[in-house]
């Protein structure tokens, strides 16, 4: 066994409550004003017609990232694991579908609210599969790639809001959920 991989007893993979990460409660959407210090995405450089390309071209990165054999392993206690990233970017995929369909079929419709950390926590995604996440971050992405390439010209200043009042068109909401995905993989290392 290589020395980075871990036995299925491992202590790290099945802490029954693992250190608690510190919720991120920034409010993201500067990022579509200027570029993000930390992973260099600039949201203003992203054509709403390659977001499908883009997206598709960086499942791949995904897949190999969840293959290490530390997939599961938090490289600090309060941070998360290749898997728990790879998770949320799964769930990432299918909340913003899910606000793109609502806003090219409603005029301007409240997002649910969607707390990413509590989602973690519930649904364990320290203790998640990488295979499983791979497979199904790969159906989340192609399903969100060919929504994005769905959409027509006309459609990308329809808007959507969240109910903290953030205000997106389908352009901007593209561009946002874009940097999340670019953004994770530099948190991994992929």
């Amino acid at each position: 066994m290589p020395d980075d991989a871990m036995p299925d007893d491992d202590p790290r993979l099945t802490d029954p409550d693992p250190a608690p990460i510190v919720a991120d409660t920034k409010d993201w959407t500067w990022v579509l004003e200027r570029p993000c210090p930390e992973c260099g995405f600039v949201a203003a450089d992203v054509d709403p017609a390659a977001i499908g390309s883009t997206v598709r071209s960086l499942a791949p990165r995904w897949r190999a990232a969840l293959e290490r054999p530390d997939a599961r392993v938090r490289p600090e206690p309060a941070t998360w694991s290749v898997v728990e990233y790879a998770a949320h970017v799964r769930d990432v995929n299918r909340i913003f579908a899910t606000r793109l369909h609502a806003m090219l079929a409603t005029a301007d419709p409240v997002f649910a609210n969607w707390d990413q950390d509590a989602t973690a926590r519930a649904d364990r995604y320290d203790l998640q599969e990488p295979a499983a996440v791979a497979a199904e971050l790969a159906v989340a992405a192609a399903a969100m790639a060919d929504d994005f390439d769905a959409v027509r010209p006309d459609q990308l200043d329809r808007t959507g809001r969240r109910s903290n009042g953030s205000r997106f068109t389908v352009r901007t909401l593209g561009q946002y959920y874009l940097h999340d995905v670019v953004h994770h993989l530099r948190d991994i290392g992929a």
